[in-house]
């Protein structure tokens, strides 16, 4: 298999300080847990949906073949984790396509997530969810 793309993210500063994509994209995170973070940084949550919201809205347009217009919401829940200590993201993607009702919006989602390839790192995960909805124009 040939590597089609690699790219490198660092973060030496936990959960308060600088994400980096060195020579490229820089961005300030925050906890959104801890009392007086920066509401303006960014925090795991925000960034797995930015994520997954991206690439799968783009597999979407590669199946609609961008003869309408698509949008994918993402929701990131951060809970207590169920049966082991820490935290677990409760994430569900909402896909909607110009043009199409909930049922026909479902099943382009379904294809979608079998072929992106966020879809396939979340694939499997009991807390994940990929459902359609009624095209909305906001």
């Amino acid at each position: 298999m040939a590597t089609r793309y690699r790219t490198t993210a660092i973060n030496d500063d936990g959960g308060t300080g600088v994400s980096r994509v060195p020579g490229g994209l820089s961005v300030a995170v925050a906890n959104p847990l801890q009392d007086g973070h920066d509401p303006a940084a960014a925090n795991p949550e925000q960034l797995l949906a930015l994520a997954w919201s991206t690439c799968l809205d783009a597999t979407v347009q590669a199946i609609v073949r961008a003869e309408r217009r698509s949008r994918v919401r993402v929701e990131v829940e951060m809970r207590d984790a169920v049966g082991r200590s820490g935290y677990e993201f409760v994430v569900t993607a909402f896909v909607s396509a110009q043009g199409l009702d909930e049922r026909e919006a479902g099943e382009l989602a379904a294809s979608a997530h079998d072929r992106c390839p966020v879809s396939r790192l979340l694939q499997g995960s009991p807390t994940v969810q990929v459902r359609g909805e009624d095209w909305r124009e906001n």
